[in-house]
C-alpha cells in the first residue's frame, strides 16, 4: 500500500512538472498559420548531379567524423566550417573590421556601391560558423544586391550567452547605418539577411528596430530560418527523415516529449523559448520591412517559415516564400545551380525594394 502511495506521487509530481513547463515555456497555438501552403519556386524539374554529390559529401563526413566529446566536436566542426568557406573561390574583396566591441568583416564584390549595405547574420545552430565560413553566401549576396556586405562575427554559445550574440547583432545594425566601408557616411540603403539560426536572429533583430524607433531596413532577407524555438512547427517531425543537414542531430530532440523538448530548449538558450527575441513568430509581425524568405520543402524548418510569412501578412507586412524541392538546409552554401537560381530571385526582389 505504502508503494503504491510512494509511486502515485512520484507520478503526480512527474506529472505536475511536465504540465508546468510546457504551461511556461509553451506557445500559443499558431496552427491557423499553416495555410495557405507555399507554391514551389525551384524551376528545375530534377535535382542537380551538383546538389547530389553535395548530399553525398555530407553523408560521407558524418560518417568518417570520429567520437569526440563535446568541446572537441564543436572546435572540429567551427575549424571545418571556416575551412570549406575559404576554399571556395569567390569574387570579392574581404576587410576585418571591429566596432563597438563587436568584430565582422566586410565583403565587396566588384563594383559594389560602399553606400548600399547589407547585414549578414550567419548561421550555424548558434554555436558554430563565422563570417569566413559563409563568405560564398555573403559574396553572392554582395553581388547580386550590388552592396556592400558586413558579416557580423557575432558571439556563439555556450561561451556565450544567448543574447550575447543578439546584442552583438543589434549593435552591428545600428552602426551600419552610418558606418560604411570607407568610414562614415549615412547608408543609402539597408537590407537585413541570414540563414538558419543567423535567420531567427535577422527577424528578431527587425522586429527590435521597429520596437526602438530606429530606421527601418529597406527589405529583409531569411535562408531556411527557425521562427520558434518552442519546437512546433509540424515540419520539425514530419520532414526528419528528408532533412540530411538536420535531422540526424535535431531529429531526437523535436521527438522527445514535448516537455523534454522545451526543457532543453530553455537549458541551451537560458531564456524562455517562448520569448519573441529568440522566437520571433511569437511576436508582433506588424509593421516590418518587405521580407524574403527561402526554404526547402523537406527540411525540419519548413513550417517555421509557412507560419512566419503567414503570420506577417495577416498582421499587413509584406512577405514571401519562395520554396525549392527536395534541397539541402541553406543550399545557399554550395556551388550548384538551385543556389543560381535562389540568388537570382533575390536580385530581383532586392531590385523591386532596395
Amino acid at each position: 500500500m505504502n508503494a503504491l502511495i510512494v509511486l502515485f506521487v512520484l507520478v503526480l509530481l512527474i506529472s505536475v512538472s511536465f504540465f508546468t513547463i510546457v504551461l511556461l515555456f509553451g506557445s500559443k497555438d499558431h496552427s491557423a498559420y499553416d495555410f495557405p501552403r507555399p507554391i514551389t519556386t525551384g524551376v528545375r524539374t530534377c535535382e542537380s548531379d551538383e546538389h547530389k554529390r553535395a548530399v553525398k559529401s555530407i553523408i560521407e563526413d558524418r560518417s568518417n567524423t570520429p567520437r569526440l566529446h563535446f568541446r572537441e566536436r564543436l572546435q572540429r566542426m567551427r575549424e571545418q566550417m571556416n575551412e570549406r568557406g575559404a576554399a571556395f573561390r569567390v569574387n570579392a574583396d574581404f576587410r576585418s573590421v571591429e566596432f563597438d566591441g563587436v568584430k565582422a568583416e566586410w565583403v565587396m564584390a566588384p563594383r559594389s556601391n560602399p553606400n548600399k549595405r547589407l547585414l549578414y547574420i550567419h548561421g550555424g545552430a548558434y554555436m558554430v560558423g563565422s563570417p569566413k565560413s559563409h563568405r560564398l553566401i555573403t559574396s553572392r549576396l554582395s553581388e547580386v544586391s550590388n552592396s556592400a556586405v558586413l558579416a557580423v562575427d557575432y558571439r556563439l554559445m555556450p561561451e556565450h550567452s544567448r543574447m550575447a550574440g543578439v546584442e552583438d547583432c543589434r549593435r552591428a545594425y545600428v552602426w551600419l547605418l552610418e558606418n560604411g566601408p570607407d568610414g562614415c557616411s549615412e547608408a543609402e540603403t539597408l537590407v537585413v539577411a541570414g540563414d538558419s539560426s543567423g535567420g531567427n536572429i535577422v527577424l528578431s533583430v527587425v522586429a527590435w528596430v521597429r520596437d526602438s524607433g530606429l530606421r527601418a531596413a529597406d527589405a529583409v532577407v531569411a535562408f531556411s530560418p527557425q521562427t520558434d524555438l518552442t519546437l512546433s512547427s509540424p515540419s520539425l517531425r514530419k520532414n526528419i527523415d528528408t532533412d540530411v543537414m538536420q535531422g540526424e542531430s535535431f531529429g531526437p530532440v523535436v521527438k522527445a516529449p514535448k516537455a523534454f523538448a522545451l526543457l532543453f530548449s530553455f537549458l541551451m538558450h537560458k531564456i524562455n523559448p517562448s520569448h519573441p527575441v529568440v522566437s520571433p513568430l511569437l511576436g508582433g509581425l506588424s509593421n516590418l520591412p518587405p521580407t524574403l524568405i527561402q526554404a526547402s520543402e523537406t527540411e525540419m524548418f519548413l513550417d517555421d517559415a509557412v507560419r512566419y510569412v503567414n503570420k506577417a501578412k495577416a498582421s499587413g507586412s509584406i512577405a514571401y516564400l519562395q520554396t525549392w524541392p527536395s534541397m539541402l538546409h541553406v543550399w545557399h552554401a554550395f556551388q550548384i545551380p538551385e543556389a543560381d537560381e535562389a540568388f537570382e530571385e533575390i536580385g530581383v526582389f532586392l531590385g523591386e525594394y532596395a
